[in-house]
């Protein structure tokens, strides 16, 4: 894991190798300093010498500019090599979701990517920075100031000896007791990013229902519980301290007693126990700051197996070892084909499809909700693989093209219409990056949007709010039709998406598919028959498994199915 992690350092390694160097020196300087100070305390002072005060007086002022410009350098290096592994760390999870299929992305909330892009990578930035200065800092401070410590008396030096045993304990007891309550805390993370997601997304229908009141206390819930796991780790890791201090203020009543003991025996010098204080400030800060390092390392243990699982995910669709870029035209085929979800045979989503379109056809789909009829068009641009048998488009099975080249031949209307933020122009661009403002205007025109966009203020440069939450659903969706068209693709798949417009205006879009692109194949999925009465084949999905295909006059004559959901529909208008 570990490993995968570092890969993303890339161009910031002569960063993250600098850094423990000038540590190393800065350390370097920082151990001699004590030393410097022993000499000026004896020599100089207690042997009233002013030359010597002097000597040892600019010694030391340099040592400490070298320490404060090595440590700077340090720190400079480890924020520049941090910050940017943590950047590329988003750059790469960020790319391999962009390359997930649906199956992939299946496993994943919104809330868990986001956290793993945000909350986690910001843990594993400071346990990479931690682990270039401090991690290095400590050790290697702990063994300098040690061994000067034994330089001056080694019996004393055993007193910090004795020590570690107890602190190791304790750092065990905590890396085993705090190490799960993190993991936990992180997928209430996910938990809690996943509540405020749908709140806002859906505030309006929050709103309508008058459901603040439940919404704030499903996340009171999940930020409490949060408040809870968290707190139990910083009571575990509060409860280390007070275990460092005692060593800490242990050591030092020691070392004060065995050393006046020594002074008054003539055995040290004054200047010694001095720089003997020095170094036990710093072999004790440094076993402090290891603390530390285990608790970090801890809590980016979770956080940095969370980022790997993201890196690691292999997309399950992969372009074939010599892929077809070229789409021949729209003719769809499904033979004998069946599909789950999860690749479970027992729980099949469809079963032995078989369907014959020729390119250029209009075909409708109906059936009930869970008939599968988006399931089955999604196959075509391969957003999904087939369990079984085979799709082919343009007389090729669709896993023997380029990935991009066939989905650039097939544009979708989904059942939810996506809008993005920025103008009208900008939205329906993304059909054709390249569109001129004519072909923008001609397409909304066949997609009946041209007049609604006339009228508004800024015209085409109108701003869409996330999500397009400033124009109705009809507008929506007559937008993502242009957008589609914008594509001229071969195949074009309407998911019910003219289900929020008036049937008037759903005519007038048939009409203009039939008439400006006749060579497209169009399929159209629908709840209302007259949405589809005029198609080439209307197919009717129950349960996954196709019931029947044929002409609107056909299927009333000898499809119960299709005559009852007509029947029904007719008996409704005429009510009306």
């Amino acid at each position: 894991m570990v490993k995968r992690l570092l890969k993303s350092v890339r161009e910031f390694k002569k960063d993250a190798l600098l850094t423990p160097f000038f540590v190393v020196l800065e350390v370097v300087m920082e151990v001699i300093i004590p030393l410097i100070m022993a000499l000026l305390i004896d020599k100089g002072i207690d042997g009233q010498d002013m030359a010597a005060i002097w000597k040892y007086g600019i010694i030391l002022v340099l040592c400490a500019m070298l320490a404060l410009v090595f440590g700077a350098a340090a720190g400079t290096f480890a924020a520049r090599a941090s910050t940017g592994f943590a950047r590329n760390l988003r750059h790469d999870m960020y790319y391999n979701v962009q390359n997930f299929s649906f199956s992939n992305i299946d496993k994943f909330s919104t809330g868990s990517i986001v956290t793993r892009l945000t909350t986690d990578v910001t843990n594993v930035q400071n346990a990479f920075q931690m682990c270039t200065r401090i991690a290095v800092r400590c050790p290697v401070m702990l063994v300098f100031a040690l061994f000067m410590a034994m330089k001056i008396n080694s019996r004393m030096a055993l007193v910090f000896l004795a020590v570690l045993p107890i602190l190791a304990i304790g750092m065990g007891i905590l890396m085993k007791v705090v190490g799960p309550v993190f993991e936990r805390a992180f997928k209430i993370y996910d938990r809690m990013n996943t509540v405020v997601q749908e709140n806002v997304r859906g505030i309006r229908v929050v709103k309508t229902y008058v459901r603040e009141d439940h919404e704030t206390e499903k996340f009171e819930g999940v930020s409490g519980m949060l408040y809870r796991t968290f707190s139990k780790a910083q009571k575990t890791m509060a409860g280390v301290m007070p275990l460092m201090q005692f060593c800490m203020y242990a050591c030092m009543l020691l070392i004060s007693w065995f050393g006046a003991r020594l002074i008054v025996g003539g055995s040290m010098t004054t200047g010694e126990l001095t720089s003997m204080f020095s170094y036990a400030m710093q072999i004790l800060m440094s076993l402090m700051m290891v603390a530390m390092v285990f608790v970090m390392i801890t809590m980016a243990k979770a956080s940095a197996e969370r980022v790997a699982e993201i890196l690691d995910e292999q997309p399950d669709l992969h372009n074939p070892a010599n892929p077809i870029h070229e789409v021949k035209d729209g003719a769809i085929e499904f033979d004998d084909v069946s599909f789950s979800y999860k690749g479970d045979e027992r729980k099949l989503a469809l079963k032995n499809v078989n369907l014959h379109i020729k390119a250029g056809q209009t075909v409708g789909i109906l059936g009930g909700t869970g008939s599968a009829k988006s399931t089955l068009v999604q196959l075509i641009p391969r957003l999904y693989d087939t369990t079984h048998g085979t799709v082919k488009v343009g007389g090729v099975d669709v896993r023997d093209y380029d990935i991009e080249a066939l989905r650039d031949q097939v544009a979708m209307v989904l059942q939810k219409n996506v809008l993005f933020s920025g103008t009208i122009k900008e939205n329906l661009r993304w059909g054709d990056e390249n569109a001129s403002d004519e072909e923008l205007e001609r397409v909304c025109r066949l997609a009946q949007a041209d007049e609604f966009i006339q009228q508004m203020p800024d015209k085409y440069d109108t701003h869409i709010e996330q999500g397009g939450s400033n124009v109705s659903g009809g507008q929506k969706q007559r937008l993502c039709i242009a957008r589609a068209l914008l594509k001229k693709p071969k195949i074009l798949i309407l998911d019910d998406s003219t289900s929020a417009v008036d049937t008037k205006t759903d005519a007038l879009i048939r009409k203009a598919f039939a008439e400006e692109i006749p060579d497209t194949t169009k399929i159209i999925i629908a709840q209302r028959v007259s949405s589809v009465q005029d198609a080439d084949q209307i197919v009717i999905l129950d349960g996954g498994t196709v019931q029947a295909v044929g002409t609107h006059d056909e299927l009333l004559a000898a499809n119960t199915i299709y005559q009852e959901i007509y029947n029904q529909q007719n008996r409704k208008g005429g009510e009306e």
